[in-house]
């Protein structure tokens, strides 16, 4: 199978995946995955993205509906604006069926509200907000993986259970992290903690001390991060520096990525607990794939770069089956059908768009329980999805409510 690369718009790319057995006169079936390409999101997301969604692509045939498969790739920059700018000129130049990835929750939730305008279907794989199947859900939307709810309700759950019942909370500033301090301290007062305080820092912010120190002389037993990616690894190397876990202080990753670990170090990040959706070496059929997107993409996948290939085999498998890529007959089929590959067992997917599926509470191993290259975490517990997310009345999806 050939991939066909041009650029287009400056930051967009349109690769065009051709089976050997389809008909050149078709119209491609286009899939569009929208990341962070280079930013402090990337590494989570980013073009391990677009090898996962390739490679769903080749898995799947390279065609349906006897046309070939096109994959469109673009950088929204973590800026909603940027964001819809893309989305508008795919669905309304491009033909593009759907889109998929949204790693920022801005721009997830901004291309969900164009996405939902022009019934056009969108599939969240990488924004965390929970408001994705509350305010924001849509009946042509999805949201794949995890949420700020599940997020909080795992690992804030947990950690308060164990006696770290104070919390302090240094945040993302934008909406996944507004989301995921509201969703945590939610949890930790149901569970009779306290939250002593929190602080706004900047995506993409260099230094970290000055938040760091607020949350230190708050004494809070727990340092919440609520943000992502390369703020959360530089967050907890600059805790480190300054000695905060060894002075008695623990901190909490809401959003740990396993290559936040890798670029950390276990030293540093060892005794930190997590919630994923995925990990490489859970069993054999995870350690296969992972196997073939590591020499692709020389790292191990994070559940965001796996959950891509579920989205879009899962996308692919209903336009299929519904002889048409309408994007509301192929949500329905999506909705109809239970999930079940190497990343989700017979998951379901909700009326307002959540995907029902086992998360996992892991800790960080010590440097010396590590065994092998990015044997990172040990399984403290497989948490149903029934427990973890939302239920649908809490979330009072708008258009859900109306039915």
């Amino acid at each position: 199978m050939d991939f066909f690369i041009r650029a287009i718009l400056g930051v967009v790319l349109i690769c065009t995946a051709t089976g050997s057995g389809a008909n050149a006169q078709s119209s491609p079936v286009k899939i569009a995955v929208m990341e962070d390409m280079g930013g402090p999101l990337s590494a989570s997301t980013g073009n391990g993205s677009v090898i996962a969604a390739k490679l769903a692509i080749q898995d799947f045939g390279g065609q349906v509906l006897g046309a070939p498969i096109a994959l469109v790739i673009g950088d929204h920059q973590n800026k909603a604006d940027i964001a819809v700018g893309l989305a508008r000129s795919w669905y309304d130049t491009d033909n593009v069926s759907a889109i998929v990835g949204l790693g920022n929750s801005s721009a997830a939730l901004a291309v969900r509200a164009l996405s939902r305008e022009k019934s056009k279907l969108d599939i969240v794989v990488s924004g965390g907000s929970s408001d994705l199947t509350g305010k924001a859900c849509s009946p042509t939307g999805f949201h794949w993986v995890y949420d700020t709810y599940a997020l909080a309700k795992s690992t804030g759950g947990a950690a308060v259970r164990a006696g770290s019942d104070t919390w302090f909370f240094i945040t993302a500033d934008y909406a996944f992290g507004h989301a995921l301090e509201r969703d945590t301290t939610n949890v930790v007062l149901a569970n009779k903690g306290r939250v002593l305080g929190a602080v706004r820092a900047p995506l993409g912010t260099p230094d970290f001390s000055s938040f760091l120190l607020q949350a230190q002389s708050s004494k809070a037993k727990i340092i919440g991060l609520a943000n992502a990616g390369n703020d959360t690894s530089t967050a907890i190397k600059q805790a480190g520096e300054f000695g905060i876990v060894k002075a008695g202080q623990k901190m909490a990753g809401l959003l740990v990525f396993i290559t936040d670990i890798h670029a950390i170090g276990l030293q540093l990040a060892q005794g930190l607990l997590l919630t994923e959706a995925f990990y490489w070496d859970l069993d054999p059929q995870t350690r296969e794939w992972s196997a073939r997107f590591f020499k692709e993409h020389k790292a191990m996948p994070t559940m965001l770069q796996a959950g891509i290939y579920s989205a879009v085999t899962h996308y692919l498998k209903s336009v299929k089956a519904v002889g048409s890529a309408d994007p509301a007959k192929v949500a329905a089929q999506m909705r109809e059908t239970k999930i079940n590959d190497f990343f989700t067992k017979d998951a379901t997917i909700r009326s307002d768009g959540r995907v029902i599926r086992d998360m996992y509470l892991f800790e960080v191993k010590k440097p010396e329980e590590s065994s092998k290259p990015w044997d990172y975490y040990k399984l403290i517990a497989k948490v149903p999805g029934s427990e973890v997310f939302r239920s649908l009345e809490e979330g009072q999806c708008e258009y859900e409510l109306k039915r």
